[in-house]
């Protein structure tokens, strides 16, 4: 396994993220055990989470504590990311980023992970009600009392980025350390704006989605031989795109790869990404995603791969002169 340090800190992670959010809904406590044991095994370190996946909100991060209070030093050797934002209840300031409810969720997410701390401590969405001085306050104690080491984001803007790390540098706070966003060949609308303020304040790029729902994923090949079946908008997606994916898993053929190996790998290839968050289902999914590690990608193959599905010039340049 390689690692990297998460942005500008001397944390180092795997490069790869196993995701845990079909903990419960999709995959059984066993099974799930089974997988983020395989992933020590690996080498990934590096464990994503929220308070909301599951069934039920707090699910996942139940299976999670659980899997910790097992011993074997499982928790020492994880980097535990978790989330906050979305509603835990029909009751007021039960979601958002309001100082009470970062002070309530976070108890809540360590009660249920059974653990002192969060390694990475990340906002799920903006909050554009809650000032940032009020985030950076009740994170900043957070901090102190040793709940948290890190804090993230997730799916922001460019300039949210940049008006929190302006916020948390009047109060001489550490701001963020990494953003969570959806990135992938097929969507790269990122790198507009967000990777540059991210490489502007030196944080760490974790993509979610690396597959895009399973299209770079050898979707078509799965279809013939009845494996997979899409509906809604990933079907649409597909019959819009079907020419530059009936490209682009030729070309993975062409270099001998298995197409989702391709995906995950080309995100390993882009300077800005830290790792990749893969969410497996099951052990396969896991032991597909590991390969990616190994597949090296030349110039002429990322330019091969750019030219199937166009990439984002940073802006203003990609709409002015």
């Amino acid at each position: 396994m390689e690692f990297t340090q998460l942005g500008r800190t001397g944390l180092k992670v795997s490069r790869l993220v196993l995701g845990t959010m079909n903990f419960g809904p999709q995959t059984t406590e066993a099974d799930s055990v089974s997988i983020m044991d395989s992933a020590h095994d690996y080498g990934i370190n590096f464990f994503d989470t929220a308070n909301r996946y599951g069934t039920t909100p707090g699910e996942t991060e139940e299976i999670l504590g659980r899997y910790f209070a097992g011993g074997k030093q499982r928790r020492e050797k994880t980097v535990l990311a978790t989330k906050l934002y979305g509603e835990m209840g029909d009751w007021p300031n039960e979601g958002k980023l309001s100082a009470l409810n970062i002070r309530r969720a976070l108890d809540a997410s360590l009660k249920r992970l059974q653990t002192d701390y969060v390694d990475l401590y990340q906002f799920h969405h903006v909050d554009r009600a809650t000032p940032w001085e009020e985030i950076w306050q009740a994170i900043d104690v957070a901090i102190q009392q040793g709940k948290i080491l890190y804090a993230g984001s997730s799916n922001f803007a460019g300039w949210h980025i940049a008006t929190a790390q302006e916020a948390a540098r009047k109060r001489n706070s550490v701001g963020l350390v990494s953003e969570q966003s959806f990135y992938n060949l097929i969507t790269r609308d990122i790198e507009l704006e967000v990777i540059p303020s991210l490489q502007a304040n030196g944080m760490g790029l974790i993509p979610w989605s690396p597959l895009q729902g399973g299209l770079l994923g050898g979707v078509l090949k799965k279809q013939s031989e009845g494996k997979r079946r899409l509906e809604g908008r990933s079907a649409e997606t597909l019959e819009a795109m079907r020419p530059q994916i009936e490209k682009y898993e030729a070309f993975a053929d062409e270099l001998g790869h298995a197409p989702g190996d391709i995906g995950l790998a080309w995100l390993l290839h882009q300077p800005a990404v830290t790792a990749p968050i893969v969410g497996p289902r099951t052990q396969e999914q896991l032991d597909s995603a590991v390969r990616a590690l190994d597949v090296k990608l030349d110039a002429d193959a990322l330019a091969k791969l750019s030219e199937i599905f166009p990439g984002k010039k940073t802006a203003p340049e990609h709409y002015a002169w």
